[in-house]
């Protein structure tokens, strides 16, 4: 197996960034999910009931700093593109930490060339950070509880990823086939692509190697702060 891409969601729910290489630590991908859109009371927006915000650019620039269509996150401009996509009162919040607001699930969420051909769609649609070439059909499925070294890194297997509706939106076009979502729940039970924690902090370059470790668990203080061991 080998890293065939990397991607990275500077702002929940927009579109990614592919990047040729990433820090992965502990609260997943540097830059990853920094910022967010939330109504009044602190409910973050996603594109599952918003799908308009999968058609803005979300970013990094040199700086680090989170863009959205190329401005600066906390620009008026940037906030005026998002209540366009969401509602006229929604605000953007910076995040981050480790909580349920930022990742829906666990930080690495990995899909493999067999997943993604089992459900015959573009890529793009699982949102995933990392792309994984060279692993047949449906074999990902037995990746869950062991561990996976991914360049540098190490990541732990939980599950396999219950997905949504964000699925059935065209990445580029964002015209919605409801099919993509059918066929994954009538032919494969619901779930493709794998939520990871991170075991081992590194370095992860397109044209790395990965290659399935043993087993890992999850020890009860570890998992009662999200943190994972091997």
């Amino acid at each position: 197996m080998e890293v065939a891409e990397l991607w990275r969601y500077p702002v929940k729910s927009l579109r990614g960034e592919s990047v040729a290489e990433v820090d992965l630590t502990e609260l997943g991908i540097d830059g990853d999910r920094l910022v967010h859109a939330v109504r009044p009371g602190g409910r973050v927006f996603t594109a599952r009931t918003h799908e308009r915000l999968l058609g803005l650019q979300g970013g990094l620039a040199e700086d680090g700093a989170p863009t959205i269509d190329g401005l600066p996150w906390n620009d008026p401009a940037a906030l005026r593109l998002v209540r366009e996509a969401t509602e006229l009162d929604s605000e953007l919040v910076f995040y981050d930490g480790a909580g349920p607001q930022r990742f829906d699930v666990l930080p690495i969420s990995v899909a493999t060339d067999g997943g993604v051909a089992a459900v015959g769609v573009d890529r793009r649609r699982f949102r995933a950070n990392v792309y994984l070439d060279g692993v047949e059909g449906l074999a990902e499925r037995g990746f869950v509880g062991r561990a996976l070294r991914v360049g540098e890194a190490v990541v732990g297997v939980r599950q396999v990823r219950g997905r949504c509706v964000m699925t059935t939106f065209d990445p580029d076009t964002l015209e919605q086939d409801i099919s993509v979502l059918q066929k994954i729940y009538f032919e494969l039970g619901g779930v493709t692509a794998l939520d990871c924690f991170v075991l081992e902090p590194g370095r992860v370059q397109v044209g790395d190697r990965a290659e399935l470790l043993d087993w890992w668990t999850l020890p009860r203080p570890a998992a009662a702060s999200g943190r994972a061991s091997r």
